[in-house]
Order: structure tokens, then sequence, then C-alpha cells
């Protein structure tokens, strides 16, 4: 019987110096005693996607300057597309990737938002 009395005042003491700890830190209480992280691990992701968007946007692929080992790094782009995007420089634009079945629709949406492509200087006569 004392074992039973001294287990139910260990269980209420631990329970009565959790919660009181579990609102210092801006959490409420949850099943076992720990508290809810929900409300500070998700400013930490939204955080880490606009510091990876921004990185995309800056890192853009010439088509019309980049060399055959840059091409093969975009996602879907092997050997043979490469090579078929060297041989038809210089595009005016990045679709005419797709207007001249360079590739198809589904392998250009893939690399699409990671290409841009330029046009080369007009030298004024």
């Amino acid at each position: 019987m004392s074992r039973i009395k001294t287990l139910a005042l260990l269980t209420l003491a631990v329970g009565l110096l959790s919660a009181p700890l579990a609102f210092a830190q801006g959490g409420t209480p949850a099943a076992g005693g720990a508290t809810e992280t929900k409300a500070t691990t998700a400013p930490q992701k939204s955080k880490a996607k606009s510091t990876t968007s921004a990185s995309h946007k800056a890192a853009k692929l010439d088509l019309n300057s980049a060399s055959r080992e840059e091409l093969i790094k975009l996602p879907d782009v092997g050997e043979a597309i490469a090579d078929k995007i060297i041989a038809a420089r210089p595009l005016k634009s990045k679709d005419e990737l797709v207007a001249k079945g360079i590739v198809t629709k589904s392998e250009y949406s893939k690399f699409s938002s990671h290409v841009i492509a330029k046009q080369a200087a007009v030298a004024a006569k």
C-alpha cells in the first residue's frame, strides 16, 4: 500500500512541476509532459524556403553560353539533350527548345525555371 501512495505522490509532483515549465517555455503541456513545438519550428521552415528560392533566382543558366557540362547538371538533361541545345544555338528564348522539338514539354517543365536565353550584345556600326 505504501508503494502505491509513493508512486501516486511522485506522479502528482512531476505533473505539478512540468506544467509551469511548459508554460514558461511558451508551449502547452502535451501527453507525457512534453511541450508542443509547432509554433517555434514553422518560421524556421519558411525562412529556409525563402533562402533557397533566392539562390535559384540568382543561379539561372544561360542556354546560349553554358558549357556542355553545365547543361548536363540541369534536372533531366543528359548528354544527348545538352548536345541538341548546343547545336540549336543561338536561341532567342528558352521556349524555342519546345518549339524546335529539341525537348518535350514535360522535359522542358523540369528545368525551365533554372535557365534563361540571353541575347548577345549587338555591336553598333
